[in-house]
């Protein structure tokens, strides 16, 4: 619990705009506080969460509370015209103190929250301490980027210790994306190393696609064409692929996407490192160190501290 002497602002939208959601409100039973003290109760609440005037504020009765001392009031908020808003607060029973507390569900793991399941792979198996999860589009710049950091240095320094996943996250705006995931799924049905094979390639040569003049129909006859040599290289099954690409069903994207908008994901790429949202293209440096602290908090011991390479020794590598 914390006296209420921040601004309110901040804790409307950690404890009550964000976390409560939309409905309709029925007011709870319990006594109702004097006029004198409800109106210093919503002057307050005004002024710290800088509402305006057409804002609507309406304090609820006393209810009872777990914490001593204190009974609980909700105080009800409509903003710019929005649905209404219970917002739960602590008033001691004196009437001199307004304060929240904050509870917040530790009993999940936030590795469990985002699945990795069925999913080709890198690294280490399941089992490995760290799991990184990877929102993808494979038109995307920012995604590529992000992939030729991660590869080969992710596996280079962490071996079986990471098991790392691309869930597939197509931006609309991005005309081909959607006919990407989908071949590479094709192929990643029977083969992991075929799915990786197509996903470096079209990560590392995406401006090509389309041609010179960025057709899309060039752009999909491509990825179909790429997605049917990849599967005859590897020896699969090509007439089940063939139809694969043929079918072009987005079931298995469009549930990866849900599952992406289920954790806010807004933009491409977005990684979770053991449940920890990374989202865009961070530096490898950074990368390095949040999956170092993972490791630590597994119980395990991650590699010496990452530096980045000098001008000069990457002149002497090349």
């Amino acid at each position: 619990m914390r006296t209420y002497t921040r601004c309110l602002s901040a804790l409307l939208l950690a404890a009550g705009l964000a976390g409560l959601g939309c409905r309709a409100q029925v007011p709870p039973a319990g006594p109702a506080l004097s006029p004198e003290l409800a109106r210093r109760v919503e002057i307050l609440i005004r002024q710290r969460g800088h509402l305006s005037p057409d804002d609507s504020v309406a304090v609820g009765p006393r209810l009872p509370s777990d914490v001593p001392g204190y009974d609980k009031i909700e105080v009800q908020l409509s903003t710019d015209g929005q649905p209404v808003h219970a917002v739960p607060f602590l008033l001691s029973k004196d009437g001199q103190t307004l304060a929240q507390l904050n509870k917040f569900d530790l009993s999940k793991d936030p590795k469990s929250l985002v699945s990795a399941a069925g999913r080709p792979s890198r690294g280490g198996g399941e089992s490995a301490p760290v799991q990184i999860v990877v929102f993808d589009d494979l038109e995307c710049p920012f995604c590529a980027r992000m992939h030729k950091q991660l590869f080969p240095a992710l596996i280079d320094r962490y071996g079986d210790q990471v098991h790392i996943v691309y869930r597939d996250y197509p931006i609309p705006k991005h005309p081909w994306a959607m006919r990407a995931a989908i071949d590479t799924n094709c192929v990643a049905a029977q083969s992991q190393t075929g799915y990786w094979n197509l996903v470096d390639y079209i990560h590392g040569h995406a401006n090509d696609f389309g041609g010179a003049d960025h057709s899309l129909q060039k752009a999909l006859d491509s990825l179909d064409q790429l997605s049917l040599d990849e599967a005859k290289k590897d020896k699969l099954n090509t007439e089940a692929v063939a139809a694969c690409i043929k079918k072009q069903d987005e079931t298995a994207i469009q549930a990866s996407m849900k599952l992406g908008d289920s954790l806010n994901v807004g933009a491409t790429p977005t990684l979770f490192i053991n449940g920890e949202e990374v989202d865009g293209a961070y530096p490898l440096v950074d990368v390095f160190r949040i999956v170092d602290q993972a490791l630590v908090a597994a119980g395990k011991t991650p590699p010496p501290p990452y530096k980045d390479p000098s001008p000069a020794a990457s002149k002497e590598g090349n």
